[in-house]
């Protein structure tokens, strides 16, 4: 037949790896079986560097045995060199961890995050201890100031190692992944109506926010991926609609060419969608902020109001404190004025007896 392609043709010399090229991966996120190991290239040489200062450090006295009295000197010398390095291999670092956010995998990118800042920030306050052993310098009396500079500088080599290891552990984990981004997996609709999100939405909206962004970025980093395939799809089939055997697959690339343009419209629908809930989510926490701002001036005039009603109740206890106290005195009083009385008139009836009887 006229539309079967001879074994001798070159278009049926595909590779098994130009043919997976063209399946349809309409249920799996695009950059999923194209994700790039990370480098662990230098965070070795960053750990080098700290091997050699921790040398340095260790034998300071032998290494520096013509110069005694600049062994401080160098020491912090050292230290600074191997702060500003420290703080060049972090921007790397940082570099390395947005690659991988990129890639959708926004938990581990977080994990990660924090690690890396943790070197700089154990070289800066290994600098700040050895910046006050020299001011105190005249008052150190336990030990000599080289050997606190030593035991400081060892100090930072051990846990910035620590941190090391625990970042080179890591991306090694990263690199061993075989499977799908968690970003798809945690936030893949924002305003889904399930119990495990409502707690998400109305009080950890930073979070939340964040957590789209990184789908944001990761679906258009998706989809300058689909753009590259589809311009190298169509460069194929320029190649294959210039050829003159008259056996080539036109209908074959047109139709996997169609299904990633719908592929591609779809990531687009879904983008603008999950930016849409985006800004709904973002409207749901104002509103929820303006409530809660609400209620703390209701809550605010309530406290004025009890304050106010407190005050009420304290003057109108006193006033019945006082009224107590009259009452009491004037019950006396009656009582004495009783008494007089009564004396009053038994006096009367004496005299007329004493009378009687004379």
């Amino acid at each position: 037949m006229s539309h079967e392609r001879p074994s001798a043709s070159p278009a049926a010399a595909l590779t098994a790896d130009e043919n997976n090229l063209f399946l349809d991966i309409v249920h799996e996120a695009p950059l999923s079986g194209h994700r790039e190991p990370r480098s662990i290239f230098g965070s070795a040489l960053y750990c080098l560097l700290l091997a050699r200062y921790a040398v340095v450090a260790a034998a300071a006295p032998w290494i520096f045995i013509l110069v005694p009295k600049l062994i401080p000197t160098l020491l912090c010398s050292c230290n600074v060199l191997i702060l500003i390095l420290t703080g060049m291999f972090q921007q790397y670092w940082v570099y390395q961890i947005k690659k991988v956010r990129l890639q959708g995998y926004y938990s581990f990118s977080q994990r990660l995050k924090h690690i890396a800042q943790l070197p700089f920030a154990t070289m800066t306050y290994g600098s700040a201890m050895m910046l006050l052993v020299l001011v105190w310098q005249p008052y150190i009396k336990i030990l000599s100031v080289v050997t606190l500079l030593r035991i400081v500088m060892l100090v930072e080599v051990i846990c910035a190692g620590c941190f090391m290891s625990v970042y080179v552990g890591y991306i090694h984990q990263y690199n061993s992944l075989d499977g799908q981004p968690d970003i798809l997996k945690s936030l893949y609709s924002a305003l889904q109506p399930s119990s495990s999100l409502e707690d998400l939405r109305y009080y950890d909206g930073g979070r939340l926010s964040d957590q789209q962004m990184a789908l944001l970025q990761y679906q258009r980093e998706n989809l300058h991926y689909l753009n590259e395939e589809v311009l190298r799809l169509q460069e194929c089939l320029s190649k294959y609609q210039r050829s003159d055997d008259g056996n080539t697959p036109q209908v074959d690339l047109a139709h996997l060419l169609a299904s990633r343009d719908q592929e591609l419209r779809a990531l687009t629908a879904e983008m603008n969608q999950v930016h849409s809930e985006l800004r709904l989510a973002r409207n749901l926490i104002a509103e929820r902020d303006t409530e809660v701002q609400h209620m703390r001036v209701t809550n605010n005039q309530y406290i004025e109001e009890n304050e106010r009603l407190r005050a009420i109740l304290g003057e109108w206890s006193t006033r019945a404190a006082k009224l107590e106290r009259a009452l009491e005195a004037e019950r006396l009083s009656n009582m004495e004025l009783q008494k007089s009385i009564s004396e009053l008139r038994s006096k009367p009836t004496s005299q007329q007896t004493d009378v009687q009887q004379s």
